[in-house]
């Protein structure tokens, strides 16, 4: 039963304990239910259809504070306008607002989480998150996942789809799944781009007819174990150059260039200076105990690590391009071995590094806060686990 009183005041509303309806006035009540909680009402008529808005509990609600809400309804219905309605589409450019702001990595991080437990094998997450870091984020990683279109997708798969095309399609179709949960979100709308058919097939070649690349210039990194197994039976500071530079991922030149002083065995960490590297930054390579042996192998007969047949002089890289030749490998290049590594970071199931590392390792660019955080050292730490777990990869076969 409604009891209507002239006006309700502050101190008599938290009194009130009967259940009922209590009139403000101006289509505003103050509903106290058998359970004696208190929340507001605004009635009001539109359209010859009485309807009635909830304002609120008491508890957060204020009498001034719904007498303002109930002023703003009445002026809306003066207008012709539902307030229901009003509020339903306020919600509504607030999602869109939201949507604009989620980034894709963002919706990449919630669809993980989201299957993770449905994924019979734990290790697929971490394929998952590798392969979007390595080929995904840096294209559209940063951007409104409503501002994905087609011509990025094609962009970043591009740039793999003929050499790289099983991790292209299986990219593609990791891309199309975040953005089919993005679009069931409402953070984004319209038709999915990384869609294949009826779509990309038309922009992409068949990937089922593509023909496997040939004298491509990195080795697959399934194949880097048999490979250093071949590797170590050769004798020559070459061979063990090569060896030096896959355990490392690093240059050519870097390893060639390498110097006794520059290592610190005690603390296995080599040291490239600056001047030596191509970014002008000095790079700090964590020695797993393989990378160590090599080096402990070595005379040291010189300041040069790898030194020619003078002591003082390195070698040049034809000398490293020589032991790929004659082991029947002219098909592969020493600079591809960090490709290979890159590979293994980005596709190997047991990887779980995150990709800020892997690039670390090769002395990829990287934001300022990584670069902070790889001055703090615990991007160091995880490179240590890193090269180890490389090592380790490479001993096997």
């Amino acid at each position: 039963m409604a009891i209507v009183l002239e006006k309700l005041k502050a101190l008599s509303v938290a009194k009130l304990e009967a259940p009922g309806y209590y009139g403000d006035g101006g289509g505003l009540w103050l509903q106290v239910s058998k359970t004696k909680t208190k929340s507001w009402i605004f009635r009001y008529t539109l359209n010859k259809k009485q309807r009635e808005m909830g304002l609120g509990s008491l508890l957060t609600v204020s009498l001034a504070e719904a007498r303002e809400k109930a002023k703003a309804c009445r002026l809306l219905v003066l207008d012709g306008i539902d307030p229901l309605a009003e509020r339903e589409a306020r919600k509504q450019r607030l999602a869109v607002t939201k949507a604009k702001l989620i980034t894709f990595d963002q919706c990449a991080k919630r669809y993980i989480a989201a299957h993770r437990a449905s994924w019979k094998n734990l290790k697929h997450a971490s394929q998952w998150e590798n392969t979007l870091a390595t080929y995904a984020s840096p294209v559209i990683g940063c951007l409104p996942v409503a501002e994905v279109d087609t011509a990025l997708i094609v962009k970043l798969l591009s740039q793999i789809w003929e050499e790289k095309t099983e991790t292209a399609t299986r990219l593609r179709g990791r891309i199309e799944c975040i953005l089919d949960w993005a679009a069931v979100n409402k953070f984004r709308q319209g038709d999915n781009p990384a869609r294949w058919r009826g779509h990309l097939d038309h922009l992409l070649a068949n990937p089922n007819k593509i023909a496997p690349v040939k004298n491509h210039p990195a080795l697959p990194w399934q194949e880097i174990g048999a490979f250093m197994t071949k590797l170590r039976e050769r004798d020559g500071i070459a061979a063990r150059a090569v060896e030096f530079a896959i355990l490392t991922a690093c240059r050519s030149g870097e390893v060639r260039g390498a110097k006794w002083c520059e290592f610190d065995l005690l603390s296995a960490i080599w040291t490239i200076p600056a001047a030596r590297m191509k970014a002008g930054k000095e790079h700090r390579v964590p020695l797993s105990s393989a990378a160590i042996q090599v080096l402990e192998s070595l005379p040291k007969e010189g300041e040069v690590v790898f030194h020619g047949r003078n002591v003082e002089s390195h070698l040049s890289d034809m000398s490293l391009t020589a032991v790929l030749r004659r082991m029947d490998r002219a098909d592969i290049t020493i600079h591809g071995f960090r490709s290979t590594f890159r590979d293994w970071c980005a596709e190997s199931p047991s990887n779980s590094f995150s990709r800020e590392v892997c690039e670390h390792a090769l002395a990829h660019s990287l934001p300022d806060k990584v670069e902070a955080a790889y001055r703090r050292g615990d991007l160091l730490e995880k490179r240590v686990l890193l090269m180890s777990a490389w090592a380790k990869y490479c001993s096997t076969h």
